[in-house]
């Protein structure tokens, strides 16, 4: 599992796109100039019909992805089309990941063969995550009591699993969240559905102390815009920062616009890089250990 080899010298900037958003073509140009611009991981969102924690920006671009024909089968494409070299993880909805092996063209298939489907769980699409090139999953939600079976598919393939620890997260589920992560915990940063904000939520602080003792990396996501943002967060602790709302702003402005894919591209690379480079100055504000 590789995920944390991102975060080991360095502050790690994790941006988020829907896959296939707006179109397929535009999309593979869209997440590679996030790597170019500096991501260290990048989480493509898996279109899903009901993205309960999604706010609106999100929203819409799981739309505009649908619109254009995003599915399972060809997000899988996408993830092995993409010329990048950055860990990449797969951000979607337990009912798209358990469902997949008992997909209609499987079952059709089963079918004409005269076999029964099985129930396999999450296990085949995790295996075909893997082999697409996929090194982990965020699942809004699905619960950690509930986690086992995708916690060991992801552990025979080679996988992380990352939970999302909201500030209300306490108790019996943040120990199992504790006991199953893996790859970096994404600390949501503030109440509510994801979507940019104007400033850093005051709770952000207090929500990575209450981590300080888990042994994975701690991205904040939720809200962050700027590279001011990322540098505050990164400042009070954060290991991390996840931005997916700002960005997929610059996706749907050029898409409403008709702006031409390359100058959308660029935005998104400096954009990528003013967050990054925040980041990494939030990291040369924190206090310095004493010398001995």
């Amino acid at each position: 599992m590789g995920l944390e080899r991102a975060f080991a010298d360095e502050p790690a900037f994790v941006p988020y796109l829907a896959a296939g958003d707006p179109s397929y073509e535009e999309s593979l140009s869209y997440v590679e100039a996030l790597a170019e611009g500096g991501a260290d991981v990048i989480e493509l969102g898996l279109p899903f019909s009901e993205p309960i924690a999604e706010g609106k920006t999100i929203q819409n671009a799981i739309v505009r992805s649908l619109d254009a024909g995003m599915t399972p089968g060809r997000f899988f494409e996408f993830v092995a089309d993409l010329d990048v070299d950055v860990p990449l993880v797969c951000m979607t909805y337990y009912n798209l990941i358990y469902q997949y092996g008992n997909s209609e063209a499987k079952r059709a298939s089963e079918s004409a063969s005269g076999e029964t489907a099985s129930d396999e769980g999450p296990r085949p699409f995790v295996e075909k995550a893997a082999d697409a090139g996929i090194e982990g999953f965020v699942v809004p939600d699905l619960p950690a009591e509930e986690a086992g079976p995708l916690r060991d598919a992801c552990d025979e393939f080679g996988l992380d699993l990352i939970f999302i620890v909201a500030p209300t997260t306490e108790g019996d589920r943040l120990d199992r969240m504790r006991e199953q992560v893996s790859g970096y915990v994404y600390v949501q940063a503030r109440m509510g559905v994801t979507g940019a904000r104007d400033d850093v939520d005051d709770a952000t602080g207090a929500s990575l102390a209450r981590l300080s003792d888990w042994d994975v990396p701690k991205a904040v996501g939720f809200g962050i815009k700027t590279g001011d943002h990322a540098e505050e967060i990164v400042a009070a602790g954060a290991d991390g920062v996840i931005v997916g709302s700002a960005l997929v702003d610059i996706v749907a402005d050029g898409h409403e616009n008709d702006r031409p894919t390359e100058d959308v591209a660029a935005d998104l690379e400096s954009l990528a890089r003013e967050l990054k480079q925040g980041a990494l100055r939030g990291a040369q504000e924190r206090p310095q250990p004493e010398r001995t």
